[in-house]
């Protein structure tokens, strides 16, 4: 250490010159860090979608998810498989341990999907996987429609030109389309019109794929060029087709149109999107996890801003979902909370040191320090997110302690050495004093560090919010350490000698001595009293405590916010569109609604495996507008339709929860169990158990339900007798209903499919299907009631599975009452009143789940980092005693904290708790500097123990730990004045804890401290 100081003293002007770098480099890379809203937050995940059209649920199951899954399974660092099966697609998730690398795990999937590929049935499509994606994907949400172009025209501008421009800015994943109605050549075919022309499906399948054959021309080789030979198709047009010859009738050719109605047509939608008020196209632009948002944001606004000249008729909406307003907001604030919070810790120093050198040198460690940390996030890869921040803003008056601590001892020391016969160099004055503090500095800054090491160990969705805000704290309280020990000393060497001539302390310290020294004295006489008052309050902190409400993480400020209407399984899309669209109007013309977008049911390679009866409505409301008055009116149109399960949220709130348990509620009761029935039984049991508890909201069954299905039987001894095989009914019966396709036409770049299809008339209902003529060997037609029994069974819409067995939630949120006191009570009375059969069992989920794991985790953690600080205490003080004092007057702290969570709302968070952490470092910080300046008085300057000793130590240490709590503190005071602002979410609570415990610890330290010192701190010759 005396090193360090020496080195910094002989080469003052080295480090001068090197502060001043520091500040450039880190002005210069300001604009290169990327921003963010939060840390990523959600593990690895890699999800399997295979399409398989028209096959049940439970088959999808049986012969895609289940072998994709047991394939998958014993997979390196995988944490869980969830699967879900609907009609025709299967999805499978691979969620990682946090941690692994993306791209490795997608390589190990990708290994084993390959060798599953052969096992799946034919009729279902290749395996996809889907692209990388972030916990927050959805970068952006942008609305398209047109008054004078029609839904398919839209869709071909979107996925042939729009789509693949966005496609190729770095960071985007995927641009999933909604409402897409894709250009196709129909040929709809009606088995009656094909006999009446002695022609067969098969007939008209070969002459389409004939005339929309690619193929290779070959070359042509004269003597002095080669000319390749293309064959140019003529099928432009559904005209051109329908004049394609099938066959030759009397000489003449029969023609494809008249034989078959052929047009310009769209398939069957899967989903469907609604934007202000009418049908149109949503674009869902998916960022990947290691994109930064904001960057993304500006280059899809200017593709699009690019983009709009050729889209003179098409009205374009950016704003539906922009979650970069909310970053920009969120920055914004917490940056001007920041700046305030310098200014105050500036003023505070201006104040207490009443000397503009001293000051400037306690405040360049501000810069210094916070530059550092973010430099350091930024080469190692991370974001400057609103948790970095809010670590850097919590650091902000801490990271001036060690500043203050040396520049005030200096700076005394100067002025009593200005007083001698023969005064010392101001080399060896200033070196000295920097000695004499270095263990208060020292090992205060190590203690700090080390009451936050608990949250680098937190795991989950915790630890991945978390742990970014404990490093940047971190990083800047060694920074500022660093500061101390190099800087700070050669500044002071340079521009404080000539101050050493003020003997005077400054108005304000002076009169908080006065004060002060006729305080303390009567808390001494009366020791027992003020001991006794002590440990009242702590016990009263403590036994207060448990009155406190439990939460994860508070709610959001966002001005996006999406609403899930899912009503009963096998509604279709139209009905699905007229709620929508009635929606849209009663919330547009809420005050303060911008836009609407809503998307109805899936898209192709999309993120959601749903059914046309779920829909996400999504607002954005202007950020002028009165945020919970607008929230409470769109609240009530929501919950207008009760006919159908609806919520509320912001996409933050949303995503979180997904992230927890893949459910979007915020307590989760999973059931696992082999049996869909009793599965679904025993899931009503369990929400008729939770419906009645005081707070729940919300409440629903998550939709597992039998829906009906059109079976078609087979009749192998009438199939005999017509010489018909099951595939050859497959076939014919699924090309008219499905629709097969047979070729493709090629346009300016363009593809457009060829679709054999069965006329409207034969596929509208069940007796379509009874009477659909089938082609026998002979050439006659027969109808398909003949070889099949046709009929409605009942079959489930999805089936969902984790841990290789089949599940379903029970899902509520909590309104009126803390999240813990009604997960505690849902769980006691769920196991008291459900009776589980045996194979079933209940797991609890959601938010709850993951505070209590996350709390107890940093409980068990925290005692382990106060025996560390413990030890410390012991190394520095090297006596039992005097470590007993300090460590004993961190409780004080607790006091006013616990007082500050019931001021900030009376729940405690996640962010709460870390906010405890923090305040204990500060704590003892100014505990060190009263007792070590107690033993330097007595080591040093020969001063016996007793109340001169205390009084005087007391008095000269008032200045600094003042000064330390109130810059600490003032730097939080924006966060509390400016209010529950958007990105202050998470640190409005906290700051409040850390205020709260931060008064009464250095209340407690200036006047309990010095009694107890006075009635134990006598230290024995010997340990």
């Amino acid at each position: 250490m005396n090193w360090i100081v020496t080195t910094a003293l002989r080469f003052r002007a080295l480090m001068l010159a090197l502060a001043i770098t520091l500040i450039v480099v880190g002005v210069r890379s300001a604009d290169q860090i990327p921003l963010d809203v939060f840390p990523e937050f959600a593990p690895p995940v890699v999800e399997i979608q295979t399409e398989a059209p028209g096959i049940s649920t439970e088959e999808v199951e049986a012969l895609i998810t289940v072998p994709i899954e047991n394939s998958l399974s014993g997979i390196p660092y995988v944490e869980a498989i969830r699967s879900k099966s609907v009609l025709g697609l299967s999805s499978v998730k691979m969620i990682f341990k946090r941690g692994t690398d993306l791209i490795t795990a997608r390589q190990l999937v990708n290994e084993r999907l390959a060798q599953a590929v052969p096992n799946l049935p034919q009729v279902s499509s290749s395996p996809v996987i889907l692209p990388p994606l972030s916990s927050l994907s959805r970068a952006m949400k942008i609305g398209l429609q047109s008054e004078k172009l029609s839904q398919m025209d839209l869709t071909v501008l979107s996925k042939w030109t729009i789509r693949p421009r966005l496609m190729s800015i770095p960071g985007i994943a995927n641009v999933a389309i909604w409402g897409d109605y894709d250009r196709q050549f129909q040929v709809l075919i009606d088995p009656d019109r094909l006999q009446k022309n002695g022609v067969t499906m098969a007939d008209v399948e070969l002459a389409v794929r004939n005339a929309t054959t690619v193929g290779s021309g070959g070359f042509v080789d004269t003597p002095n060029q080669r000319f390749p030979v293309r064959h140019d198709s003529y099928i432009k047009s559904a005209d051109d087709l329908a004049q394609v010859s099938v066959a030759f009738r009397n000489g003449s050719a029969l023609r494809l149109g008249d034989v078959a109605d052929v047009k310009i047509g769209s398939p069957p939608p899967i989903g469907d999107a609604i934007i202000n008020d009418v049908p149109g196209i949503m674009l869902i632009v998916e960022k990947q996890p290691w994109a930064n948002t904001l960057e993304v944001t500006h280059q899809v606004e200017q593709a699009m801003a690019e983009l709009a000249p050729g889209m003179p008729d098409v009205h374009v909406d950016t704003t539906i979902f922009r979650p970069a307003t909310f970053i920009e907001r969120a920055l914004e604030n917490l940056s001007r909370s920041l700046l305030i919070g310098c200014v105050l810790v500036v003023v505070v120093l201006i104040f207490f040191l009443y000397d503009w050198r001293a000051a400037v040198i306690s405040s360049l460690a501000i810069p210094l320090s916070l530059i550092t940390a973010a430099l350091v996030l930024y080469y190692r890869g991370q974001t400057i997110n609103t948790m970095v921040l809010a670590g850097l803003i919590i650091a902000l008056g801490e990271v001036v302690d060690d500043a203050i601590i040396d520049v005030e001892n200096i700076l005394r020391r100067l002025k009593l050495n200005s007083k001698l016969e023969k005064p010392a160099t101001p080399f060896k004055v200033v070196l000295d004093a920097s000695l004499e503090v270095r263990s208060a500095v020292v090992y205060a800054s190590v203690i700090v560090v080390l009451t936050l090491v608990p949250v680098f160990f937190l795991e989950g969705l915790a630890g991945s919010f978390f742990r970014p805000l404990a490093a940047s704290y971190v990083l800047a309280i060694l920074a500022s350490l660093a500061v101390a020990l190099t800087i700070t000393p050669a500044l002071s060497l340079i521009l404080l000698p000539g101050a050493a001539h003020r003997e005077k302390d400054a108005p304000l310290t002076a009169g908080l001595k006065a004060i002060y020294r006729w305080i303390l004295p009567l808390m001494m006489s009366g020791s027992r009293t003020v001991i006794g008052t002590a440990v009242i309050l702590v016990a009263g902190a403590v036994c207060a405590y448990p009155y406190l409400g439990e939460e994860l993480l508070p709610k959001f400020k966002e001005t996006d916010f999406l609403m899930h209407w899912v009503e009963k399984p096998g509604i279709g899309i139209d009905a699905m569109n007229r709620i929508t669209i009635r929606a849209s109007k009663e919330l547009r013309s809420i005050d303060g609604v911008r836009n609407f977008g809503a998307h109805i049911g899936r898209a192709k390679v999309a993120d959601e495996v749903v059914g046309p009866n779920f829909t996400e409505l999504w607002i954005s409301i202007d950020e002028d507008a009165p945020y919970d008055e607008t929230v409470a009116k769109v609240q009530e149109v929501v919950d207008g339709y009760p006919g159908l399960y609806r919520d509320l949220l912001t996409y933050l709130t949303e995503r979180i929860k997904e992230v927890l348990s893949g459910a979007s509620g915020a307590i989760v009761v999973r059931i696992y169990g082999p049996n869909l029935e009793e599965l679904r039984s025993t899931a009503e049991e369990v929400a008729a158990a939770m419906k009645d508890i005081e707070g729940v909201s919300s409440l629903k069954v998550e939709q597992q339900v039998l829906v009906p299905q059109i079976l078609v039987k087979f009749l192998p001894e009438k199939m005999a007798e017509f010489g018909l095989t099951p595939a050859e009914i497959i076939n014919a019966s699924s090309t008219l209903i499905k629709g097969k396709k047979v070729g493709e036409v090629y346009e300016d770049q363009m593809i457009f499919d060829v679709v054999l299809w069965g006329e409207e008339s034969l596929r509208k209902d069940i007796d379509s299907l009874s009477h659909l003529m089938i082609e026998t060997t002979s050439g006659a037609r027969i109808p398909m009631t003949e070889v099949a029994d046709i009929d409605i069974v009942p079959t489930p819409n999805a089936i969902q599975r984790e841990k290789t067995s089949r599940r379903i939630d029970v899902i509520c949120n909590t309104e009126g009452r803390d999240l813990g006191s009604v997960a505690r009570e849902i769980e006691e009375k769920v196991l008291a009143s459900v009776d589980f059969k045996q194979g079933y069992h209940p797991e609890f989920l959601g938010e709850y789940a993951e505070a209590k794991a996350s709390k107890e985790k940093l409980m068990l953690l925290s005692l382990f980092s106060l025996s560390g600080v413990f030890l410390l205490l012991l190394a520095d003080f090297q006596s039992m005693r005097l470590a007993l004092i300090v460590f004993l007057s961190l409780p004080f702290a607790l006091i006013g904290g616990i007082a500050g969570a019931f001021l900030g709302g009376g729940i405690i968070s996640l962010g709460s708790l870390i906010g405890f952490v923090t305040v204990l470092g500060v704590a003892a910080r100014n505990g060190i500097m009263l007792i070590g300046h107690y033993q330097y008085l007595q080591d040093e300057e020969g001063m016996s123990f007793g109340r001169e000793l205390i009084l005087k130590g007391a008095e000269e240490r008032l200045a600094p730990i003042l000064m330390t709590a109130l810059t600490t503190g003032l730097a939080l005071v924006p966060l509390v004045i400016s209010g529950n602002l958007p990105g202050h979410e998470i640190e409005y609570p906290m700051a409040f804890v850390i205020l709260g415990g931060l008064t009464t610890s250095t209340v407690m330290n200036l006047l309990v401290l010095p009694v107890l010192y006075s009635k134990w701190g006598r230290v024995p010759s010997s340990i």
